[in-house]
């Protein structure tokens, strides 16, 4: 029986992997047919077309609906003499689970990556997106085509399935954006304002290995790190690489993550030398208001899924309120290769995701009788529970009160505000880090199998609040928030907020976690195109304020949504700290601030946690 069956059937009427059990399987995967496709500008680009071919004793239908992907890290490998191995390591996983159920997947280059031609002035750039139409203009035209059209992918595959909806093609009927943001700024690349910096340089050497096809450096990916891999794979007009080596050489070209991202210090703030183009160009949000009330969406994320994929797929959710939409929140990191639960039953994740982003396509796209509309809008796994849980709303408890707690003297955290205004100073320390197994690897495709396993002790050098044993077991669905007063020495500082379960024996447990660079304190009302439940900030360049050095402000902070049980006899712990070293730049540069933590009267701090009994 698969790890999760038991618990997916409480969630679900019909559970994802009971559907896909009695879903016939009629096709086998061919070797794909590969061509260029000539764009507007005349950029050629590499494609590749698996259609479903009969099994022994099938009849082969002629006719297929399509599901796309938008590929910038090859949509296939080509091998070296006698070589093996996966030749599509990045959408192989769907290839295989779509083609064999009836539906042709249609691979795509880029522009500027893999076999196509161009350069890249960016990822997710317009032109890429007008690309995107066109590929699905010549899918429609295909005389093995049902002229439906889907789209998906992992990552910055379904991103881009964001953006080709918002092409408005008439074809495109439902996307699934797997791990995939909607805001690149604050769920990528500058949480709270912040850039990772160790994200930046490392998804910058993973572009240069693929485009520039340094294939020596492909072993510093896990994914890609096949000695037998010989670069990407030319397109059949193509057997000797001739027009493959012109295309890689335009890769030339092609923008560096190193230089470009450090030009979006601000959200939406344009590039110097283009008004029309900002961090909102690359995001999906942008663009809510072009995609068509009838396509249906289903997001799909994981509670260690980077620094903020799960709050874009929860935006994307309620920002798309007038589509069809499904949500899934699940116990993985960055693309479902890990079970991040410490009490897992397999390292490696089991897959009901793909079951039901199967469900979701053949309701959507062939019109199957697949119950779905029966079910849940909203599935998520509580951890420790380690059961799934159907909601129909985020957050799934609604409005009910939160169990607020309080930041109080010697580091309690208490249920009511001491009256007594106090505070706790707190010495920012530049050289405390969270690790090397945290939700920021795996993002940067760094491999990553257990998740903050030395987190005991971490806490003790922050300034911790810890709670009394609880009476009886809790569990936590949403986003936590923190109420702080904070005063700081310098004029900028950064608050990175832990949340931690101490258990009854003092073993300690990373639950989740928010920061945020204080320059960005201000909150706003959020834009229609961008809804959130939690806080929201522009982290625009107007909305932006230096602190006044010794002036306490009040500051509200979402933590990234997570769903949690506690054990009875655990403590809850909250942590403050400063800096993450290995992840973050420094806040200010070189001044390690000392923060004034309010803890009482009229600095009284304290977290709001979307806590029911369990």
């Amino acid at each position: 029986m698969p790890p999760y069956a038991k618990n997916e059937d409480q969630a679900w009427s019909v559970p994802p992997q009971a559907y896909a059990e009695r879903r016939p399987v009629d096709y086998v995967v061919p070797e794909p047919s590969s061509r260029y496709l000539t764009m507007r500008d005349g950029c050629r680009l590499a494609i590749d077309v698996y259609l479903p071919r009969a099994a022994d004793g099938k009849t082969a239908a002629t006719r297929f609906p399509a599901i796309t992907l938008f590929t910038p890290y090859y949509r296939r490998f080509a091998l070296k003499l006698d070589g093996s191995g996966e030749r599509a390591p990045n959408t192989a996983k769907l290839r295989d689970y779509f083609v064999p159920r009836g539906y042709a997947v249609v691979v795509i280059d880029v522009r500027g990556t893999g076999a196509s031609f161009g350069t890249r002035d960016s990822f997710r750039s317009p032109r890429e997106r007008e690309d995107s139409r066109e590929v699905v203009d010549w899918i429609v035209a295909q005389p093995w085509s049902t002229g439906v059209v889907g789209a998906t992918g992992i990552s910055y595959l379904g991103a881009a399935s964001d953006f080709l909806a918002a092409t408005r093609h008439p074809a495109l009927k439902a996307i699934a954006p797997l791990f995939s943001v909607w805001d690149t700024y604050t769920d990528n690349y500058y949480p709270g304002g912040i850039q990772l910096k160790a994200l930046t340089q490392s998804y910058d050497d993973l572009m240069v290995a693929l485009d520039h096809d340094r294939r020596e450096m492909l072993h510093r990916f896990v994914y890609y790190a096949n000695p037998d891999f010989a670069g990407p794979q030319p397109v059949d007009e193509d057997p000797d690489g001739v027009l493959l080596k012109q295309a890689v050489h335009e890769h030339l070209g092609n923008f560096r993550q190193t230089e470009f991202m450090p030009e979006f210090r601000f959200r939406e703030e344009p590039l110097p030398y283009d008004a029309d183009f900002s961090s909102a160009t690359f995001s999906p949000y942008s663009l809510a208001a072009q995609i068509p009330p009838d396509v249906a969406v289903l997001s799909v994320s994981g509670w260690m899924d980077g620094a903020g994929y799960m709050n874009s797929a929860i935006s994307r959710y309620l920002t798309l309120d007038g589509n069809p939409r499904h949500l899934m929140l699940g116990p993985w990191d960055h693309g479902a290769r890990i079970d991040v639960s410490p009490w897992r039953a397999t390292q490696m994740a089991d897959a009901p995701w793909l079951a039901e982003t199967l469900r979701f396509f053949d309701h959507y796209l062939l019109g199957l009788d697949t119950g779905l509309q029966h079910e849940a809008p909203i599935h998520y796994y509580a951890l420790h529970a380690e059961q799934w849980r159907g909601a129909t709303q985020w957050p799934p408890h609604g409005d009910e009160a939160a169990t607020r707690l309080h930041l109080a003297p010697q580091g309690k955290l208490a249920g009511a505000a001491p009256a007594e205004t106090s505070q706790q100073d707190y010495q920012v320390d530049f050289s405390l880090g969270t690790g090397a197994g945290t939700r920021y690897e795996r993002i940067a495709a760094i491999n990553s199998t257990e998740y903050y396993p030395d987190w005991q002790g971490r806490t003790d050098r922050m300034a911790s609040f810890t709670s009394a044993p609880l009476e009886a077991p809790a569990e936590l669905a949403g986003h936590p928030v923190i109420d702080l007063w904070v005063a700081s020495s310098e004029p900028d500082a950064a608050v990175y907020v832990y949340l931690t379960e101490i258990e009854a024996d003092g073993r300690e447990r990373y639950v989740t976690e928010g920061i945020l660079r204080l320059l960005h304190r201000k909150v706003t009302p959020c834009p229609s195109g961008y809804r959130t439940t939690w806080p929201f900030r522009s982290f625009r360049r107007d909305d932006a304020a230096p602190l006044t050095p010794g002036q306490f402000e009040r500051v509200e902070l979402a933590l990234l949504p997570t769903a949690w049980r506690f054990a009875a006899g655990s403590r809850i712990r909250v942590s403050i700290a400063g800096h993450d070293a290995d992840h973050c730049g420094q806040v200010p540069h070189g001044r390690p601030p000392r923060l004034a933590l309010g803890t009482g009267g009229r600095h009284a701090s304290s977290i709001a946690l979307p806590l029911r009994a369990a």
